[in-house]
């Protein structure tokens, strides 16, 4: 893998409506051949706590369920909880998946960050 992206991680926005500003929505990709290393975890720390440091008060995270439980493994090892469960919202390999929403509070609701669960 010399040379080549093996993941990244972004936050962007949760919803474009002004009462939910304060609230963002976290990606995590990696290669196939770059899971079980940790890599996950490296690029979601500092995700993390940067996006509380910004004053984002929510982190919320929507993981296919797919079947493999990495993603749902590494958001809930970062102290993501569960927090809905859509069904066949999504369409991925021919087939309706389920979308797991976790979240993850990087406040304690008077602007204070890191409080309550961001690593």
């Amino acid at each position: 893998m010399a040379g080549e992206v093996a993941g990244y991680a972004y936050a962007s926005p949760w919803r474009p409506k002004p009462a939910y500003r304060h609230s963002v929505e976290n990606s995590v990709h990696l290669a196939p051949e770059a899971t079980g290393r940790g890599l996950g975890t490296l690029l979601m720390r500092p995700l993390v706590a940067a996006r509380a440091r910004a004053g984002a008060h929510q982190m919320i995270a929507v993981v296919a369920d797919s079947g493999t439980d990495a993603s749902q493994a590494l958001h809930r090892r970062l102290g993501f909880a569960e927090a809905g469960r859509p069904h066949a919202v999504g369409h991925k390999h021919g087939r309706w998946v389920d979308t797991v929403l976790f979240q993850l509070p990087l406040t304690d609701g008077k602007g204070s960050a890191g409080v309550t669960g961001a690593p």
